[in-house]
C-alpha cells in the first residue's frame, strides 16, 4: 500500500496542469512568489491544496538553509566533446566546495530547457550553470530566473542580468580571420547560427571587423546560417559548387567545423578542386585530429575546462555572498594556431 501511495504522489507538473501554468511558475510560487502575479499565485496554491502536493525533502532543507549539495549543469548537447571538458572543470570546483553536479541537456530547444530548469528548481538545487539554448528575438527570458541562482556560460541572453563566463569571441574571431587574410585569402565564407546564439553573433562581429580592417569586402552570399554538422556540410558543398567559390571558410564552432571538414574532404577525394587547391578553414574551437586531414587549418582555441571552472567559481562566489549585487562577466582569452599542411 505504501508503495502505491508513493508512486501516485502529486508532482509539480500535476500542480502546473491543474493551475494552468508552467512548472517553473509553480516552483517560483513555492519559493516565495517572486515575479509571479498574485492571482496566479492564488491559482497555484489552490491547486497545491486540492492535490495535496508537498515539496520534497530537498525543498525543506533549502527553506531551513541546509544545502542540498547539488549543482545543476544544463548544456545544449552532451554528445559534444566540448561540453565533456566543460563539465569536468565545473566538477573540480564543485568537489572543492563539497558539492556534486547534476547534468542535463536541452538539445538546444528552449521548451526542453524550461522543463529541465523546472526539474532543477523542483529538486531545489543550490544553483545552476546554464549554456542557454538559441532563442528567437521575441523570447529572450531565461527559465528559472528568480527561482535559482544562475550563471550563464559560453553565451548570454539579451536582457538577462546574470553572471556570465564567456570566451573572448570578438577578438578571437578577429585574430583567426586575420590569419586567413595573412595567407592571402579574400573570399571567405562564414558558417554560423547568427539568428540563434550570441556566440555566433559575437564571432561574426570579430570576423567582419578583421575584414574591414584589412579593406577586404565580404560577399553576403557567402554567409551560411547553419546550426549543425549536416547543415554546415551542405552549405560548404553548395558554395564550392558555385561559379566563384570561396578560398577559405570561417567556422563559428566545432560542430560546424566537422561539417565543413567532411564537405571539403569529399570534394578533394572526388577531384573537384580547381587550380587553387584545397580551401583553408578557420575553426573556432578545437576539433580532435582535424590537423591530420590535410586541410589548411587555423584554430581559435580556448580551454573549455577552464571555462567551466570559471563559471563554477562565479556561482559559488554568488552562493557564498562574496559577489556584488550586479551581474559580472569574465572573458577567457583565445589563442590562434596555424597548422601547416604537407602533401595534400
Amino acid at each position: 500500500m505504501s508503495g502505491t501511495k508513493a508512486s501516485s504522489a502529486p508532482t509539480v507538473r500535476d500542480v502546473a496542469a491543474l493551475a494552468g501554468v508552467s512548472p517553473m511558475t509553480v516552483s517560483r510560487t513555492m519559493a516565495g512568489g517572486h515575479n509571479v502575479r498574485p492571482e496566479v499565485q492564488e491559482r497555484v496554491r489552490a491547486a497545491v491544496e486540492q492535490l495535496g502536493y508537498r515539496p520534497n525533502q530537498n525543498a525543506r532543507n533549502t527553506r531551513l538553509r541546509k544545502p542540498t549539495g547539488l549543482i545543476g549543469v544544463a548544456v545544449t548537447n552532451l554528445a559534444n566533446p566540448y561540453y565533456g571538458q566543460f563539465a569536468l572543470g565545473i566538477e573540480e570546483v564543485a568537489a572543492a566546495h563539497g558539492r556534486q553536479i547534476v547534468m542535463g541537456t536541452s538539445g538546444g530547444d528552449p521548451g526542453r530547457e524550461e522543463r529541465l530548469m523546472a526539474e532543477f528548481a523542483d529538486r531545489q538545487l543550490e544553483g545552476v550553470i546554464l549554456v542557454p539554448a538559441a532563442r528567437e528575438e521575441k523570447s529572450k527570458s531565461v527559465p528559472g530566473a528568480g527561482a535559482l541562482p544562475i550563471v550563464l556560460a559560453t553565451r548570454t541572453v539579451s536582457g538577462a542580468d546574470f553572471d556570465a563566463a564567456l570566451v573572448d569571441d570578438v577578438n578571437g574571431a578577429a585574430a583567426g580571420t586575420a590569419a586567413l587574410l595573412a595567407q592571402g585569402h579574400r573570399r571567405i565564407g562564414f558558417l554560423g547560427d547568427l539568428a540563434g546564439t550570441s556566440t555566433a553573433q559575437r564571432r561574426y562581429e570579430g570576423f567582419r571587423q578583421a575584414l574591414e580592417k584589412a579593406g577586404a569586402n565580404f560577399d553576403e552570399g557567402l554567409l551560411a546560417a547553419v546550426r549543425d554538422t549536416g547543415m554546415a556540410a551542405a552549405a560548404v558543398s553548395r558554395q564550392l559548387a558555385g561559379p566563384h567559390p570561396p578560398t577559405a571558410f570561417f567556422s563559428a564552432n566545432n560542430r560546424t567545423t566537422v561539417g565543413a571538414l567532411r564537405a571539403i574532404c569529399e570534394w578533394r577525394e572526388k577531384g573537384r578542386m580547381d587550380a587553387r587547391g584545397v580551401p583553408a578553414l578557420a575553426s573556432f574551437d578545437d576539433v580532435e585530429l582535424a590537423d591530420l586531414l590535410g586541410i589548411p587549418l587555423t584554430v581559435m582555441s580556448h580551454d573549455p575546462r577552464r571555462l567551466g571552472a570559471a563559471a563554477a567559481t562565479m556561482l559559488f562566489e554568488r552562493l557564498d555572498g562574496a559577489a556584488g549585487p550586479g551581474p559580472r562577466v569574465v572573458q577567457l582569452p583565445v589563442a590562434v594556431h596555424n597548422y601547416a599542411v604537407h602533401n595534400y
